[in-house]
């Protein structure tokens, strides 16, 4: 099957980094500019911009609040709606006693102790995500470093195989590739002519790079890690056997051997003290008197001099509306499709043919087994099983237990798994936990179980892109007196992440901040 685009893009930066991509981009004719978001941190006019215009944000995830927060500072006059009893949106903590309800009626309640929580939506800040980054300087978010590889963790994609260390997975990776091209070197049979000086400089890094020996060839590394560490007295270090090339080959070993190239997954991130979730409190501490909560949006409509949502109150159960000069619709895309609006036909055509992805999560409190017996802290494991990845908690070291989250899939595989039971979810949960760490299931408990598509108000962890991309010139215009934000309408790399939704809002405010000043606005009622 031909690779999309953005396959494509991505599989060459996973391999060759961002300047690779970068090549191949302008080859495209993508404006390398699109790997990261181009919004920059700064803060936006404080001014009264505004003027008292009313804006109405629907949606109070993270692109709602960036919205309403630089909309209020430049002295708009801001309403947030948002369905559910709490802002974020798909930026959702869960912590002991948090319900967790799915679209088809079923349930469960978080029984992890105090101080213990899931962040079932994202969980790491990279250091170039300066949006966000910003945001928790300027509101007072706590950070710390949130570890994501560990050479420690493990690796297993070969289930009739014992699982590896990513450490040797790696090493003995490149151990073995830089043998191949080193003797491939010594016979000249490159493609490319190389000098008898560049000959020799190629040599001599790959002996460094791959650990050779003398003769050129690749017989185990320190790197690697050791069967026997080197202690005190006669205890010796022993170095651990390399594994064959032909263990190495197997497909399901490649993202555990090149994830942290990505810039989204770099080795060493960011994450709130606390919880993911206390970015979006900051905001709402921020906005008080601004949010309403329990407001369901129905309806959406535009007229000549203002802009009307209709609104159920899902507290009293009665309808409302609300008028406004101006609306920004923060709400995922596949869902405001869902909204009666009187947007354009080809708009409703545009929201209607974007679908959301899928991915799931499944958490354990548990003893930290990982730490005391496999001295891993923190990072990913993988295993080529349903559950597909181990996330172990990055904080709370040498604590007596943590939470593990040992389930992380997305894609076709995500779908299939959100479609089993809540108990098969986490009997596959419990057996990837065994297949990587035998003997330790036994001592998970509290298990919780979260998928994206069968959450009320999201019914998505993000857009899929591989179905079909947003028309980008189409929804990122406004639409009369309605402006529409995601974190699908901004290009940010490879990732969808928080940084997308900020960029996209930022976005929409400006032309909003410039809109209001070229034109003055007549007040609503």
């Amino acid at each position: 099957m031909p690779l999309t685009r953005r396959q494509l893009i991505a599989r060459v930066a996973a391999v060759g980094g961002l300047q690779a991509a970068s090549a191949v981009m302008g080859l495209l004719g993508v404006n390398g500019a699109a790997l990261a978001a181009a919004e920059n941190y700064a803060s936006l006019p404080t001014a009264s911009v505004g003027k008292g215009a009313s804006v109405v944000v629907i949606g109070a995830g993270i692109g709602g609040l960036v919205s309403a927060y630089e909309l209020q500072k430049a002295g708009f006059n801001v309403t947030l709606l948002e369905a559910r009893d709490r802002v974020g949106g798909r930026n959702w903590t869960v912590r002991g006693g948090d319900r967790v309800a799915y679209t088809d009626g079923s349930a469960q309640v978080a029984q992890f102790d105090d101080g213990f929580y899931l962040n079932a939506g994202p969980g790491r800040i990279p250091s170039h995500h300066q949006l966000m980054l910003g945001y928790c300087r300027e509101l007072g978010v706590e950070l710390e470093v949130l570890v994501n590889t560990s050479r420690n963790a493990l690796v297993r994609p070969d289930l009739s195989q014992p699982p590896i260390q990513i450490r040797q997975a790696v090493n003995d990776s490149r151990g073995h590739f830089s043998e191949l091209l080193a003797k491939a070197v010594n016979r000249n049979a490159l493609d490319q002519e190389l000098s008898a000086a560049d000959r020799s400089h190629l040599l001599s890094f790959l002996k460094t790079w791959g650990d050779l020996s003398d003769k050129l060839q690749y017989l185990g590394s320190a790197r690697s890690g050791y069967k026997v560490w080197p202690g005190a007295g006669d205890q010796r270090a022993q170095k651990n056997d390399p594994l064959p090339l032909q263990t190495l080959l197997n497909p399901a070993l490649t993202t555990a051997l090149m994830i942290d190239e990505y810039p989204e997954f770099s080795p060493t991130m960011f994450q709130p003290v606390g919880g993911m979730d206390r970015i979006p409190k900051a905001f709402a501490q921020r906005l008080q008197g601004v949010v309403r909560l329990g407001a369901e949006v129905r309806s959406l409509h535009n007229h000549a001099d203002f802009v009307e949502v209709g609104y159920r109150d899902l507290k009293s159960g009665s309808e409302q509306r609300i008028r406004a000069d101006y609306v920004i619709s923060a709400l995922p895309l596949p869902l405001l499709a869902k909204v009666d609006s009187n947007l354009s036909a080809p708009v409703r055509k545009a929201l209607g043919a974007v679908q959301f992805g899928y991915a799931n999560k499944v958490a354990w409190q548990a003893p930290r087994f990982w730490e005391r017996d496999y001295q891993i802290y923190g990072g990913l494991s993988f295993i080529n099983q349903e559950a597909s990845g181990l996330w172990y908690p990055s904080g709370g070291f040498n604590q007596a237990q943590g939470v593990l989250v040992a389930a992380y899939n997305n894609g076709e595989t995500a779908r299939k798994f959100g479609e089993k039971s809540l108990a098969e979810q986490i009997e596959i949960s419990r057996q990837a936990v065994e297949l990587l760490h035998p003997g330790h299931a036994r001592e998970l408990g509290k298990p919780l179980a979260v998928a994206w598509s069968k959450i009320p108000y999201a019914l998505g962890p993000w857009l899929n892109h591989e179905v079909a991309e947003p028309d980008y010139s189409l929804l990122n215009q406004a639409q009369g007196r309605v402006y529409l934000t995601s974190d699908g309408l901004a290009h940010s790399g490879i990732g969808i992440w928080q940084e997308s939704a900020a960029a996209a809002a930022r976005r929409v405010v400006r032309q909003l901040f410039e809109r209001s000043q070229a034109s003055p606005v007549k007040q609503t009622a």
